[in-house]
This record gives structure tokens, C-alpha cells and sequence, in this order.
């Protein structure tokens, strides 16, 4: 994601808190960061305060002269050190071009410090807080206020002489008084705060008798509550905080807790805080049909348990959740109350709701069926002469499938019949809400909320594709051994799919167990695919060889195929694809064999290769892929996974389509 640090020209990347990093102001390696690829530093947000000053001419150890802050790095003729402190200079640093003098961003802002109080053990800086230089205490902006170079403490005048003028007595901890502190926690203890286990920060209080830190959250924003009564985990008896250090597995979650749990002594009963013990008692997760409810304790049963989101093994003697209707399914209470899994309402005490999903109703009379998507009857047929009809709902050649057929003589709209069955209400991991199932028109054009690629003028569940909504949970896959889950990324973490060598940042398909994924536009790629005008052998996925000898040729664009990923190939006539390029809907690819060679539009050269790329209707020819994106940089090309179409859905050959050998051709 591109970013502007305010004060900085360039923009740049910004760094999640779980990768690691060195800050160039600070050295400290936790914390969101932005980085500048042109200036090559990297800083915390919170040390950004450094270009609230960029010039210095005031400063006690170089007088007379402009300090100027630098972002690249010391000048290479100069010694690449601190003329204060000695310690090598990174790529922010303070800069006299008159004397050549190099300081360290934080010794030069330490030294030039001159504010005492005496609630803080450093120097203070007078400074305007901006937006960027949010208070510690008020969490806003704005106003003057004090800042500490050394420990980078930002607070307002009004807020600190609240912080500070006295110890308070806090329901969590009643026996002594707590002190407030601005410097950070003490060496002694963990740095973090008692209750919620987050970073303390600069800005907390602290009991030194019993080693006990309180941040600013829990002890004045949201302080939490010292009983918890009528929780639906825990409905017996009221649950006490227990605020301490102490190691602990929830009972409602079975998750291993470190420190103050809600306790109910007469029952043994301890949960992970206050998450736990919200827990709703009936929801809809959309990794099932029906709804699950919430059991403390799970129980035993015959085997094991298994999550059915995470598929890991449920522990039957914690809380969990499980469906009443099918007896071996659980979730662990995390996963279930996940925001990517369930859509946040509690279903207690509502009644269930039969809901229609039903796609069409028969009508006896006289043999058709009338589906909620078309405005006229359909007649049920069976095997025909439609295989070059091309399917109203996957946009697909109806082949020798049996399908449904308008009534009207002047209506053209045809289905598979396995696509008129598709219901109009799909629960799928994709979403936590209910999918539905509509008809998208082609003046609406749009991408895939999974794959990316774009949507075709057929039928498509809410944001999704058919093909994504057809992946199974969990994903079983001939390219690796183990089950595939659905995954959500974490902000700035990046996963390379094994198929195709794309980059990943947001949702993938994988094993974390093998570290093994895939994108979304891979795993519905079919066993085998036929191209009659090309050649009459199947053509067979393979999954990749690192090991493979010699070097492979895709026979369409004529570029080298990467042994390391998926491509298809014949092993009767050693033909070889990459799976494939997909150009504008406006366009077709088409098999090179008249007598005459075509004139390419881009290069203007005879066509050499065994397809071309032509427009729809109009004239302009391509010989490859390549050229038509040379020569239509302007157009949106979308990378899709064939090039060719598939005669029958996958649904309607199973669950796992990726396993299903499906014939395909060219129209």
C-alpha cells in the first residue's frame, strides 16, 4: 500500500508490526513502520516526529551553523559517524554542510533538549503536535505539547498535569496505590500491562510492590469490569478478575491464557478475559448449512474432534461449538466467532427460518420448469445438438450435457442442468454473509473478489465467481498431499502461489504445515483439456518438476515454460502450454492453419506461430499474446488460467473440480 509520511517528499510502503525491522531513528525493531525505497530508510511512525525539524539552528554543540536532515544516508566524502556520541550513522542523521559535521538524529535532538520537569527523568522538547504526533494520553492531535527524543514521549500540557498529579486506587488492583509513569515500564517487570498483555508504552501506572502494570487503556479509556454476571459461556454463577500473572488453558476457548483470567472458584471455571466471555451461544458460521451452538464442555465422542475451520484437533473437555443436526461437527470457539466466518448475530431465542433456495419450480402441465433468473419457461431436454450453445449461467459451451432450453422460439437462453440447480442462497467461506445467486448483466462488468479475473455476463454468487464458489472446505487437490484451507493474510505478509509464481497479499489457498499455497485462479484448473483443432490427444496438467531435464515450449506463444510451475503438455506428441492468457471478451483465439499466413497488427510480420489472437468480427490480427499487449496497452488485460472453455460445469462433476478430467476446446 503506497503511503505519504507527512513531512517526507516521497511516498512510500507501510511495514506491518510482525515483520522485522530496524528503525532508522530509533534501532528498535517492533511496531508499524513506512518505508521510503527512494531515500532507503526505514522508520516507525511514531519516530516520525524527526521532520518536524528539519533544520536546526540552535543547537548547543554547533552554533552559527544550519543543521539540515538528511535521508540518505552521510555524504560519502564525510566520516560516516556521530561527532557526539561515536556511533555509526544510518540513513537519517543531521547534516552541517559548512563543517561537514554528522549527528545521530536522536543525539542531536537529545543534546538540543534543554525543558526539566520533574515528572520525567529526560530533557523535554517544546514542540506543535500534529496529526502525525498523536498524544499519549488523549490519543489526538494538535496544540503544543512536550516530546522526549529519547523515549519519544508526546503528550499535551493539560494531559500530563492530570497524568501526574496523583496516585490513583484501582478496582483491579485495591490493596496498594498505583503510580503513574512516563518513561516506560520499569527493567523489572514485562513491559506489559497486567490485564490486556499489550505494550505498556511510555505512559502507564505502576505498583512496585507487586510488580503490577496498568496501561493507559485499562486504567482510565476502558477500564474492564471487575465481575462479569449472566455471560452465556458461564450462566450459573457470577466470574471474578483475577488480576495476576498466571499461566492457565480457558475453559470456554481452550486456549492457553498467561495472565489475569475471569475466575468462578466454586465451579473451577477460568476463561481469557472479556473475548471469551461474550461469546454468543447460537450463530451460522458460513463453513456450514446449519446453525451451531455453544457447549461447555464439548464432550467425548467416537475419535477425535476437528475443527471444521482450522482443522485442527478440538480438545472435548473445553467450550467449543456444534451442530445439533450433524453429530461429528465442531469449531473451535476462536475460529467460529472469526469476523471472516461468522456474520456478528447472535441467533439465540430467534426462530429458524425455512429459507427458499430453491432455483426453479416445476410446472406438471407440460414439461418445463420456471427459474427465478429467466422470464420465460424452460423446456427440460436432454442430450442435443446445443454444443456450440454457449450456457446463461457459466458462460460455457453446453457440449453433450443434458440441459434446459427457453420455450420461446425467439429466446436463445439456455442452460446446463446442473447450473439451472444451483440455489439461490450459498453459504461459503468467501463470505460471512449468505451468498446470492443472481444473473450479472454485461453493462456491469467487474472482477472476482477471490481470483481477480473478470466476471462473465452469466450467473454469479454475490461478488464471486461460479468457479471460486465451487472450491470445497476442505480443498482436496492432486498437486499436494495434505488438505488446502481457505487463509486470509495479515496486512503486508505476501505468499507465492506454487502454480503460477504469483504474489499473494490478501486471501490464498494453502498448507501452512508445508507452506504450500495457491492463488485463487489455480486450483480450479481442469486434469485435462482437449483442443480438437490443435491436436486430437488430451492435453495433461502437470504440477511442475524442478528436476525435469531439458527445456519445455509453449507451442502458442513460443516462450520458454518454467519446469518449477503448472503447464499442460501431451506425452503422445510432446506439444506444451502455459495454462494460459485471456485477452478482452472481445477477442478469440484461433488456430494458425489457413495457407496463407495472417499480417500481424503489431509487429507486421506473417503470423509464425500455431495460434492467433483476432478481434471478434473486425480485421486487426495478433500473432501472440505479447503482441496484442504491446499493441493495446491502453486495454485492461486480464491473465486467466485457459484458454479454452470447459464443455461441462465442475460442480456438476464434484465437489474438488480440480480432480475431474474435463474435456475442453476451442469455440
Amino acid at each position: 500500500m503506497s503511503y505519504m509520511l507527512e513531512g517526507h517528499a516521497h511516498r512510500g510502503s507501510l511495514i506491518n508490526s510482525a515483520a522485522r525491522f530496524e528503525c532508522d531513528v530509533c534501532d528498535r525493531s517492533y511496531g508499524f513502520g513506512y518505508s521510503c525505497d527512494q531515500c532507503k530508510f526505514i522508520i516507525h511512525l511514531e519516530c516520525a516526529f524527526v521532520f518536524n525539524a528539519k533544520e536546526i539552528w540552535d543547537h548547543p554543540s554547533h552554533e552559527g551553523h544550519c543543521l539540515k536532515l538528511l535521508t540518505t544516508g552521510a555524504p560519502d566524502h564525510t566520516d560516516p559517524k556521530c561527532h557526539l556520541s561515536g556511533k555509526k550513522i544510518r540513513h537519517l542523521l543531521y547534516h552541517c554542510s559548512v563543517c561537514e559535521l554528522n549527528l545521530d538524529v536522536i543525539d542531536a535532538l537529545c543534546a538540543r533538549a534543554h525543558l526539566n520537569m520533574p515528572w520525567h527523568p529526560h530533557p523535554l522538547l517544546i514542540v506543535d503536535i500534529t496529526s502525525r504526533m498523536t498524544c499519549n494520553i488523549c490519543r489526538n492531535g494538535g496544540k503544543q505539547g512536550y516530546l522526549c527524543p529519547r523515549c519519544r514521549l508526546v503528550v499535551h500540557e493539560s494531559c500530563v498535569s492530570q497524568f501526574v498529579s496523583q496516585d490513583i486506587t484501582h478496582p483491579s488492583h485495591v490493596r496498594h496505590p498505583l503510580k503513574p509513569i512516563t518513561d516506560g515500564a520499569l527493567g523489572y517487570s514485562d513491559g506489559s500491562c497486567h490485564l490486556c498483555g499489550e505494550d505498556a508504552g511510555n505512559l502507564l501506572y505502576h505498583c512496585d510492590i507487586c510488580i503490577f502494570n496498568l496501561d493507559l487503556e485499562c486504567a482510565i479509556n476502558k477500564p474492564p469490569p471487575v465481575s462479569l454476571s449472566n455471560m452465556k459461556v458461564h450462566e450459573h454463577h457470577t466470574l471474578t478478575l483475577m488480576p495476576r500473572l498466571i499461566s492457565y488453558v480457558c475453559d470456554a476457548c481452550g486456549t492457553i491464557g498467561d495472565r489475569s483470567p475471569y475466575v468462578c472458584v466454586e465451579c473451577d471455571f477460568m476463561i481469557f478475559h472479556q473475548l471469551c466471555a461474550q461469546l454468543p451461544r447460537v450463530i451460522h458460521v458460513n463453513h456450514h448449512d446449519h446453525r451451531v451452538t455453544y457447549k461447555y464442555p464439548l464432550g467425548s465422542g467416537p475419535g477425535e474432534w476437528t475443527c471444521g475451520v482450522c482443522w485442527k484437533e478440538i480438545i472435548w473437555s473445553y467450550g467449543a461449538y456444534s451442530c445439533s443436526i450433524c453429530p461429528r461437527y465442531a469449531i473451535h470457539s476462536l475460529c467460529a466467532t472469526r469476523k471472516d466466518v461468522w456474520d456478528g448475530k447472535e441467533l439465540d431465542g430467534i426462530a429458524e427460518e425455512v429459507e427458499d433456495i430453491e432455483p426453479f419450480k416445476r410446472n406438471n402441465d407440460d414439461n418445463t420448469i420456471t427459474h427465478f433468473a429467466h422470464e420465460h419457461n424452460l423446456l427440460s431436454l436432454s442430450k442435443g445438438d446445443e454444443e456450440s450453445s454457449l450456457c446463461g449461467a457459466c458462460v460455457r459451451p453446453i457440449g453433450s450435457s443434458t440441459f434446459y432450453k427457453c420455450s420461446e422460439s425467439d429466446c436463445s437462453f439456455i442452460l446446463h442442468e446442473a447450473c439451472a440447480d444451483l440455489p439461490k442462497k450459498k453459504r461459503h467461506f468467501l463470505s460471512p454473509e449468505p451468498m446470492d445467486l443472481r444473473l450479472q448483466s454485461k453493462s456491469h462488468l467487474k472482477s472476482c473478489g477471490a481470483c481477480h479475473l473478470p466476471i462473465c455476463n452469466g450467473f454469479i454468487y454475490s461478488n464471486f465467481d461460479l468457479l471460486c464458489t465451487s472450491i470445497a472446505f476442505p480443498f482436496i487437490h492432486g498437486s499436494h498431499d495434505h488438505h488446502l484451507l481457505y487463509l486470509e493474510l495479515q496486512y503486508g505478509a505476501v505468499k507465492t502461489c506454487q502454480s503460477c509464481g504469483t504474489d499473494e497479499d490478501k486471501v490464498v489457498i494453502g498448507c501452512k504445515k508445508c507452506d504450500y499455497f495457491l492463488d485463487f485462479r489455480c486450483p480450479t484448473l481442469p486434469l485435462t483439456v482437449m483442443l480438437p483443432r490443435y491436436d486430437d490427444h488430451p492435453l495433461t496438467l502437470c504440477y511442475g518438476d524442478e528436476k525435469a531435464s531439458g527445456k519445455y515450449w509453449c507451442d502458442i506463444c513460443e516462450r520458454e515454460t518454467n519446469p518449477e510451475f503448472w503447464f499442460y503438455t501431451c506425452k503422445d506428441c510432446g506439444v506444451t502450454l502455459h495454462p494460459g492468457g485471456k485477452v478482452r471478451y472481445d477477442y478469440e483465439l484461433l488456430p494458425n492453419n489457413t495457407s496463407s499466413r495472417p499480417l500481424c497488427k503489431n509487429c507486421r510480420s506473417r503470423c509464425p506461430g500455431s495460434f492467433i489472437v483476432k478481434q471478434i468480427n473486425l480485421d486487426p490480427t495478433f500473432c501472440s499474446f505479447y503482441c496484442y499487449k504491446s499493441f493495446n496497452w491502453d486495454f485492461a488485460i486480464e491473465w486467466l488460467f485457459t484458454t479454452v472453455k470447459v464443455i461441462s460445469p465442475p460442480w456438476a462433476i464434484g465437489a474438488n473440480s480440480s480432480t475431474a478430467a474435463v474435456k475442453m476446446f476451442l469455440d
